[in-house]
């Protein structure tokens, strides 16, 4: 089907009709696909709806944490919009649905807390000091805007109170700890002997015959890798860079004048009044002129903010909300901050928050660059624009012209294009430009490697494209016996020597369990025993696959012992006896233990309450996904 479909493609009619499919997307745009496709609410959380932008930013920021997690190793299939829509939308609801509990419990954070977390994050700071500049280069390189940002961090600490609030909540009690320290404190009386491998190790010859009828019974295990030689063409951003004129640098610079990153900056106070339920309007006003002449009579505004502010978060620092370029608060407190002087104090002004008094408390001037500071980021930035769209358009022609070429000569002499070439490529491959798996499924595709056709221009990240095709295809083969007779020898060897073994071991046992000591028998046959009396958990003497099994193991009767064995990662036997079990006390803790048990068990508590909070928050939600 896809060879007629490849065979139809190539009249003229078809290569209409794709072009109009193209020109639609470039009309309408993707998103009109993607999840809601319109400005309408996609779900709805308790009555409060989710925007199909909320999923969209969603989406970004889990393809971001994709790319960072995984690097080269990333697969661009994982990236597509479909497979993580759900899982976006997923998010967002969950969210919301702690957005809208934290509000229940009114949990707030002020513009203050933000600023100063703002200020003293490292990657916004230069030598040490914030820097405007940097930080809103950062965030538009990231998509957000500074009021975006720090609606998302005031969404975050929000978040982090419940959390915190949740697990402060949480306490163990007398019982708990007691029961607790029973399994954590536990003892346990062991002794145990290793019997080494090297005990085993076959010193005779493996007879001729046993070596050819291991190979004619495991001859998969023998085959030479099924591999390809490969054409293929490679697009990167940085092969379409050019020189940028003069002229246009002149012209970004005026642009960039122009930029919000070099506006002025206003830091501003206020004291919020807040209308009591119960308060009428007329003591309201009251209320605020009180305030109004005590700052005309000279009483410092910080003072009075911290007296009589209802934002309590800002009144603490008295008052001060941080800088603003004119986008941070609403337009009715902007507009005001606008016509203050330095040092002025407004006119009531009305918000959805309640009225307030404002204080211009500073000015700080954006300062432009010059353009040699300047020159080598805007350079860049056209460097890269003009790249990225002449990139676009030549895999646009590529991945026309390839899909109908018998093979890559053809595409790359018309785009002139070099066709590079890759040899003995197998599906585990994982060095180099193969190493991705997008590339290898392709390679190995029916259509690729059995058709003989041109793979699709695959996408990898770090603005790269590839299209391949294969030159040669090697199956697997078997490979001569004198090649591998090392490899089998070494297997049979190996498995004699661990026959041996567990015999040996098989042995220890029915010894130990017909009465025989641990000492004794290790002594009768050289093998050096140890015993560790009230071993912990944590005990870093005893060997931790022995002290593993050893604390599996059922409580043995009065007078009694249980005996095992388990296989160290060296590939030694170790035999053990577990003699006694002694139930943990708490009394028997040092002070420093017990606190530290103490701690486990809150965090613990505290994981499985913020886990069930979110459960039955979820339960008793309205959830409804359009």
């Amino acid at each position: 089907m896809l060879q007629d479909i490849r065979k139809s493609t190539r009249g003229t009619t078809a290569k209409i009709v794709v072009g109009l499919i193209v020109i639609s997307f470039s009309i309408f745009g993707l998103e009109s696909i993607l999840v809601g496709g319109s400005g309408g609410s996609i779900a709805e959380v308790n009555g409060e709806k989710v925007l199909p932008d909320e999923v969209l930013q969603e989406i970004n920021v889990l393809k971001r944490r994709l790319i960072a997690a995984m690097g080269d190793q990333l697969d661009p299939t994982m990236l597509d919009d479909d497979l993580l829509s759900a899982r976006a939308l997923e998010s967002v609801i969950a969210k919301k649905l702690q957005l809208q509990a934290a509000a229940d419990f009114d949990l707030t954070v002020s513009d203050r807390q933000i600023g100063t977390l703002v200020s003293s994050m490292e990657q916004f700071q230069i030598n040490g000091e914030f820097s405007p500049e940097m930080y809103r280069s950062l965030l538009s390189g990231a998509g957000f805007t500074p009021a975006s940002f720090k609606q998302g961090l005031a969404q975050d600490l929000l978040l982090s109170q419940l959390s915190s609030g949740l697990a402060g909540s949480d306490f163990s009690t007398a019982a708990e700890l007691k029961l607790n320290a029973e399994y954590a404190a536990e003892s346990r009386d062991i002794r145990f002997f290793t019997i080494p491998a090297d005990k085993f190790s076959s010193a005779d010859s493996i007879p001729d015959e046993d070596v050819e009828q291991y190979y004619q019974d495991n001859q998969s295990r023998f085959q030479t890798e099924e591999t390809v030689d490969l054409d293929y063409i490679e697009l990167t951003l940085e092969s379409f860079r050019k020189p940028v004129a003069e002229a246009i640098v002149l012209e970004q610079y005026e642009l960039e004048k122009e930029n919000y990153q070099y506006k002025t900056e206003s830091r501003v106070s206020h004291i919020l009044f807040e209308q009591d339920g119960d308060e009428s309007d007329e003591a309201f006003q009251l209320r605020i002129q009180a305030i109004q002449e005590q700052l005309t009579s000279g009483v410092e505004f910080a003072e009075l903010a911290r007296t009589s502010s209802d934002d309590v978060g800002s009144a603490t620092y008295g008052g001060d909300l941080g800088f603003t370029q004119g986008e941070t608060f609403p337009e009715e407190i902007e507009s005001a901050i606008a016509r203050l002087d330095v040092g002025a104090i407004s006119e009531p002004v009305q918000s959805d928050a309640g009225i307030h008094l404002l204080k211009l408390e500073e000015q700080r001037d954006g300062q432009m660059p010059s353009l040699e500071e300047l020159r080598a980021e805007l350079e860049d930035r056209v460097q890269t624009l003009e790249a990225r769209r002449e990139l676009s358009l030549v895999v646009e022609k590529l991945k026309d012209i390839a899909f109908n070429a018998e093979d890559l000569s053809e595409p790359a002499a018309e785009l002139e294009l070099e066709v590079k070439q890759v040899a003995s490529i197998s599906r585990k491959t994982e060095e180099g430009l193969l190493s991705y798996s997008s590339l290898l499924t392709a390679a190995f595709s029916d259509a690729v490697l059995l058709e003989g056709h041109n793979s699709d221009v695959i996408e990898l990240p770090g603005d790269t494209y590839v299209a391949l095709s294969v030159r040669k295809h090697s199956l697997p083969e078997l490979k001569p016996l004198e090649s591998v007779e090392s490899q089998i020898v070494s297997s049979i060897s190996q498995s004699v020597a661990g026959r041996a073994m567990v015999a040996a071991a098989d042995a220890a046992l029915a010894a130990l369990n017909g009465g025989s000591s641990i000492e004794s028998f290790a002594n009768d046959n050289k093998y050096e025993w140890q015993v560790e009396l009230a071993a912990y958990r944590a005990s870093s003497v005893v060997p931790r696959t022995i002290l593993q099994r050893a604390f599996e193991l059922p409580t043995p009767g009065p007078g009694e012992s249980v005996f095992e064995y388990v296989m160290s990662p060296e590939g030694d036997v170790q035999v053990l006896e577990l003699a006694r079990v002694t139930p943990g006390a708490l009394t028997a803790l040092a002070p420093a233990q017990r606190t530290e048990l103490r701690e486990q068990v809150k965090s613990e508590f505290a994981r499985m309450g913020n886990t069930e909070f979110q459960r039955g928050v979820r339960n008793r939600a309205e959830i409804s996904v359009l």
